[in-house]
């Protein structure tokens, strides 16, 4: 049986024998150039399991005859589904149109055409997110006349400990970005 999940990430994890930066057919669809980290997929397993429980408490309290409080017990079940899978999606995404930062809350898109420059750069980086920093690596994007936008760092839930992962997860967003748009280095 065919998996073709496990198919498109080998596209970023092949030997670069053919040089290919950008290894899908359909440069139209947002996509993102690296598999989320192993940080954030546990955490939205946990936050998975924990929903799973609360929908069996909600089975439970609705054959108990309180649909109320069943009716209750799903909607935050609901809510804990919807922060899991939103908390998958964040990271940088890129297609033919731009270049897409999406967070847990927000969203922001940024055409090619309007991107001045795409870099790695060494600077304070928060901790998977959280408020305390520490030296390390950003992939930041320069746009003119605004504040630069820091798409990736070696130290978020998807490349702490993975610092050969974060090198070709910028190399791929900044082959997009010299193929797509007027990147300047």
């Amino acid at each position: 049986m065919p998996l073709p999940f496990l198919t498109a990430d080998r596209a970023f994890d092949a030997p670069a024998d053919d040089d290919v930066a950008l290894p899908f057919d359909d440069h139209d669809q947002w996509r993102r150039p690296y598999r989320p980290g192993p940080w954030r997929v546990a955490a939205s397993a946990l936050v998975l399991l924990l929903a799973s429980f609360v929908l069996i408490a909600a089975v439970i309290i609705a054959f108990a005859g309180a649909l109320q409080g069943a009716g209750l017990c799903f909607g935050l079940a609901s809510l804990m589904i919807a922060a899991a899978l939103r908390l998958l999606r964040i990271g940088a995404w890129v297609s033919r149109h731009g270049l897409r930062s999406v967070g847990f809350v927000s969203t922001s898109t940024v055409a090619w055409e309007e991107i001045t420059g795409l870099r790695t750069v060494q600077q304070p980086v928060r901790w998977l997110g959280l408020p305390r920093t520490v030296q390390g690596q950003a992939l930041v994007l320069v746009r003119e006349e605004r504040d630069p936008l820091t798409l990736l760092t070696d130290h978020n839930a998807d490349f702490l400990a993975r610092v050969e992962a974060f090198d070709r997860a910028a190399d791929t967003v900044e082959a997009w970005g010299a193929e797509y748009g007027p990147v300047r280095p």
